[in-house]
This record gives structure tokens, sequence and C-alpha cells, in this order.
């Protein structure tokens, strides 16, 4: 399903934080396929995989994304560390007039990697261009802006000024987002069980 030549050889950016753009990441063959067999979504926000029943194109497309292939060549092309790393897909079906507000992804986050679904003659595919911001201040002020069009993909390593939104939209916008997961969550919550059972002993005598 996923043209990994394609995508190995896209360039990556540096500035204002290291991000790269493919188009047609997703095989010519495959792609209409792939469209064809995204799961049903009738509401706004995101919506775990696990809750849809996608055509069986698209679960092919969902098994490689979390394959230790595409792994390893998103590891190599941000020069980060992923093995090991959890894995969270997210899909959305509809846009809503917020969703596109200028923010940063969380810390929890080690990259992120978005793919796109819709036809070329959709409204959001000409309104809705996902743009790689330099600041907090301006949509206006971009490096790359990317269509989200059937197949585009944008991936960016997470950083504390990884800026990006698109316009307000609001109706059916397709698109799936992975998470190669930093452990940063997991380790707080490890940490707050550890001293909430230190709190604990301590109050019974055990430490």
């Amino acid at each position: 399903m996923l043209d990994l030549a394609r995508i190995r050889a896209a360039e990556v950016s540096d500035k204002p934080y290291p991000f790269f753009t493919v188009e047609r990441a997703i095989r010519l063959n495959s792609a209409e396929k792939v469209a064809a067999d995204f799961p049903k979504i009738d509401r706004a926000g995101v919506v775990n995989p696990d809750e849809t029943t996608p055509g069986p194109a698209f679960a092919a497309l969902l098994d490689e994304l979390q394959g230790d292939e595409f792994r390893s060549v998103i590891a190599e092309k941000f020069d980060v560390p992923l093995d090991g790393l959890d894995i969270k897909i997210n899909l959305r079906g509809h846009a809503r007039k917020t969703d596109g507000n200028i923010h940063t992804d969380t810390p929890t986050k080690a990259v992120t990697v978005l793919l796109y679904f819709n036809e070329e003659q959709h409204p959001s595919a000409a309104e809705t261009g996902l743009r790689i911001l330099n600041s907090s201040r301006d949509l206006d002020d971009y490096v790359a802006e990317v269509p989200p069009l059937l197949g585009n993909m944008l991936a960016f390593k997470v950083t504390p000024d990884c800026w990006h939104g698109h316009k307000p939209f609001e109706g059916e916008r397709r698109s799936l987002q992975l998470n190669y997961l930093s452990g940063l969550e997991r380790t707080k919550k490890h940490e707050r069980i550890r001293r909430f059972f230190r709190h604990v002993g301590r109050r019974i005598g055990l430490d």
C-alpha cells in the first residue's frame, strides 16, 4: 500500500522544525481502494480505528503503518530511535471549525505522521491545507502547506515549537494521524503511582 521508496526519498527540512512531505505516499494502484475502504465516520473529533469497521484495503494500510519497516524509515529520516515506542493512531472523518487552530503537539509524542484521503474536488482539499508555521501568531506565516488530498503525507518531529494549523472548516475531512509516543506520559503515570504508594507506606509506617 505505502510507497516506501517515495517516502524514503523525501527531503527533510530542518526549519522551523524537522518535517517532510510526500505526494502519493500511497501507491497509485492502491490509493482509490484505500479511500473507498476508509471507515464510515459520522461525527467530528478523533476516532480510534478499533471503533470502526474499515474495508480490507484500509485495514492493510493500517497494518503497514504499524509495521517495523515503516517505523524504520521514519526513524532514519528524523535520526531518532523509535524502537519499542508505542504507536497511537486516530482517524478523523469530519472537521469542526476549531480543529485547525494553531497548536503544537504534546511532548508525549515523539513523531507525528499525517495521511489524507480526500479527493481533489472535495471542498476541504482546496480550503484546509495544513501549514507548517514559523510561530504561534500568524496562520499566514508558513514555510509549507500540505493539501489534504488522497495519499498526501506530512511527518514532523515533535518539538516545543512545532506550530501548525489550517483555515477553519466544518464538514467532511478524512485523515489519519499516527504518533510514536515518547513514553513521557507512561513515565509520569508510573511516577505518580510510585509517589502514591510511598505516601501510603509512610502513613502506615512502612517507609
